[in-house]
């Protein structure tokens, strides 16, 4: 059922009004940023869009991955996969996935597709796995059939290590790219026992990973041949939920949640350390210090961008700049809380502005666009609640 609702974002900016940043309410902490519109910048000019729900019924979907010739691969977090068609109707769940660790934060994740989909029809994903020990964040590859029912030739190319006794932060997005790697996004399990092995090139607890497509090291990681594990891209991340490939530098850019405050867009560059759990725009959720109590640090790198108080951020993409005019080469970000869509103009590697759009979508744990441009918003919520909606400029 399609329900048209009109909207527009939360900011207008009369004319001749100083620029300021998006309504939001007061920082927890009181660090100063390190550069200018690294936290607040200036909001964006309103884009008045409507939105219509395009499929409902769905439990807590997480990803979702646009296919070649039309449709949409979408997980919800129970542990099914299913086929969506391009005029919004949902296929039964795709057989032969593994089993998930659907406790806590757990479940199925994210979803992809392979860049020869076309040719290969090669599925990537992301899961939460029960291994002896605890749970892990691992990710597979698998061939889906021609009639879209079953997956076929299901191997994992990742498995965190070690195992965690805490089904929270997964990370866990995904990305295959066209040279043959496969970026793959980890979280530290959150607590206060676990979460210094984000630290740890020993481990692969709030890293980025680089694989190929079968799951080894790709000559370049900057751990090769030291005494580390291989695949680690970067290190020192709490819990990145999105991330995306510039289509212009080809660069990677993540977001990750911070505590309470202290969200952070970065740019990961190899080798790079990013902090966490010693260093932090936030602080702990009981209103005491993170690790040293400073937000930066020599040694570990500056986020982009910040939030405090924070996005919870979801997924992102790099926009197209098709449909709306004016967004072509910003950052979309989902929120969780306090929900809806996020967009960030950027200035090379910096970001000038912000919007905050459709609030009152809730939480939006997946972006994807569409072929003309609009958006496809996964809304995470338990069934028969679990919407995709679309967003369309009005």
């Amino acid at each position: 059922m399609k329900q048209l609702i009109v909207a527009a974002s939360l900011i207008i900016l009369p004319l001749g009004a100083a620029a300021q940043g998006v309504a939001q309410g007061e920082p927890n902490a009181d660090f100063a940023p390190a550069f200018e519109n690294q936290t607040r910048a200036p909001a964006l000019p309103a884009t008045p869009v409507s939105t219509e729900v395009f499929v409902d019924g769905l439990s807590h979907p997480w990803g979702i991955a646009t296919m070649p010739g039309g449709g949409w691969l979408v997980t919800e977090r129970p542990g099914r996969m299913r086929v969506i068609t391009p005029d919004g109707r949902m296929s039964i769940p795709v057989s032969g996935l593994p089993e998930v660790d659907d406790r806590r934060q757990g479940g199925l994740l994210d979803v992809a597709v392979s860049p020869d989909f076309a040719t290969d029809r090669t599925v990537f994903w992301t899961y939460a796995k029960r291994v002896p020990g605890g749970t892990v964040t691992a990710a597979a590859r698998g061939v889906i059939s021609a009639d879209f029912t079953m997956m076929t030739e299901v191997a994992d190319i990742f498995v965190q290590e070690p195992p965690s006794r805490h089904p929270m932060h997964y990370g866990s997005r995904i990305l295959p790219q066209p040279d043959g790697t496969v970026w793959i996004t980890t979280g530290e399990h959150s607590a206060a026992d676990e979460r210094g092995r984000a630290q740890e090139i020993g481990t692969t607890y709030g890293k980025v990973i680089r694989v190929t497509r079968d799951g080894d090291p790709v000559p370049g990681n900057p751990y090769i041949g030291q005494d580390g594990i291989d695949t680690i891209w970067s290190l020192g991340h709490r819990n990145m939920q999105g991330a995306a490939v510039d289509p212009e530098s080809g660069a990677l850019w993540t977001v990750e949640h911070g505590p309470r405050g202290g969200d952070e867009l970065n740019r990961p560059v190899a080798g790079g350390n990013y902090g966490w759990p010693v260093v932090s725009y936030g602080i702990e959720y009981r209103g005491s210090d993170v690790g040293s109590g400073q937000a930066r640090a020599p040694g570990f790198e500056e986020p982009v961008y910040y939030w405090d108080p924070v996005i919870a951020p979801g997924g992102m993409i790099f926009h197209s700049g098709a449909a709306f005019e004016g967004w072509g080469g910003d950052i979309l970000i989902g929120s969780l809380n306090p929900g809806g869509l996020v967009r960030l103009k950027l200035d090379g590697d910096r970001v000038t502005g912000e919007e905050r759009l459709v609030p009152e979508l809730g939480r939006v744990r997946d972006v994807e666009e569409m072929a003309d441009g609009s958006l496809l918003l996964l809304i995470d919520a338990p069934e028969p609640f679990g919407e995709i909606v679309r967003v369309m400029p009005r």
